[in-house]
């Protein structure tokens, strides 16, 4: 197996958007950033905000360059055809932390039916709930018998609060974002955001908020009102399922959706995975700290570490170093 094969890390892109606070560099032991830190983009090919390696012999490489000259050993061969047909390929998703002081704006992103007519692009997400204060909530989905007619009526009393659905925050949850669901999360969250590839928001409102510039953000109502889903009915929130799992671990299933899959690795005992290749997977430690190695490569995950294993990467080993060790494993299949 090639030396370029093995579990990468990067340094986070941190955004200092204006509802953020402080706890990312806090709470997972970073040094200090700016006095807002809103959001650490883990791994993510985009240009306001890309990866850049930093461990092993691939140091200081965009993971767009590596995309470009590692292609199926990075990503996999699930997207194969992509790479077949030449077409220009993009790591398929953006991996971040959230840490919101204040609520965020009520928003929409498109789905991929919506999208291809607005000329947007698709965005699934996905929460997971890593701190909430105690008052902490997300709104997320229109309640019961709300239509567009009654949508722009809150909007015009600023009462959108009370059409959206709510729920209070607890350690674990996971909260699934399908595009067309209206959104916002609330004040006092701390979330994994697992989410495709995908910038395109519609604003519908920002609580009245002025930006760094003293004016009002820039809202999108005409394009939310084309692309909310007004039949939304999937579940606010998703209930883990355990998995079968031989030995001391356990295994969980978070989430399984056509844009990726999400398991939950509880450790106590050294964990050996392998991989066939058809996905890359991505390992977020939520609690504890954790070896891992592969093609004889060993880095320590402390809580809050983000990495990246290679499709290639077809066996490695998950160590925990401290009790109550958790280890999220995204993939695309």
């Amino acid at each position: 197996m090639s030396t370029q094969i093995y579990p990468l890390l990067f340094t986070p892109v941190y955004k200092d958007n204006i509802w953020g606070g402080n706890r990312i560099p806090r709470i997972f032991n970073r040094k200090p950033q700016q006095k807002i830190c809103a959001e650490s983009w883990e791994i993510s090919d985009r240009p306001e905000g890309m990866s850049i390696v930093s461990n092993g012999p691939l140091s200081g490489s965009s993971l767009h360059k590596l995309i470009e000259t590692m292609h199926e050993d990075l990503v996999g061969s699930c997207l194969s055809t992509t790479i077949e047909q030449g077409k220009s390929l993009v790591f398929p998703l953006l991996i971040k932390i959230i840490d919101a002081k204040q609520r965020l704006s009520v928003q929409v992103h498109p789905d991929e039916h919506t999208a291809d007519i607005y000329r947007g692009k698709a965005k699934n997400e996905m929460w997971y709930v890593l701190d909430a204060e105690p008052e902490a909530r997300i709104f997320a989905g229109l309640r019961p018998g709300v239509d567009r007619e009654a949508f722009e009526e809150a909007l015009r009393r600023k009462q959108i609060e009370d059409i959206l659905c709510s729920t209070a925050l607890q350690l674990g949850m996971a909260i699934y974002i399908p595009g067309g669901r209206i959104h916002a999360i609330g004040e006092g969250s701390l979330l994994l955001e697992v989410q495709q590839n995908s910038n395109t928001t519609y604003r519908v409102y920002d609580w009245d908020r002025l930006g760094k510039d003293d004016k009002p953000r820039e809202l999108h109502v005409e394009q939310a009102l084309h692309v909310i889903n007004w039949k939304d009915s999937l579940p606010l929130t998703i209930e883990p399922r355990e998995l079968e799992h031989p030995g001391m671990n356990s295994q969980w299933e978070v989430i399984t959706c056509p844009y990726f899959h999400i398991t939950r690795l509880e450790l106590s005992e050294p964990e050996a995975i392998c991989n066939d290749g058809s996905s890359f997977h991505i390992l977020f430690t939520v609690t504890g700290n954790a070896d891992i190695e592969g093609n004889g490569f060993t880095e320590k995950l402390r809580s809050g570490t983000s990495c990246l294993a290679p499709a290639a990467l077809d066996c490695y080993t998950l160590t925990p170093t401290k009790t109550n060790t958790a280890v999220l494993r995204i993939s695309l299949v």
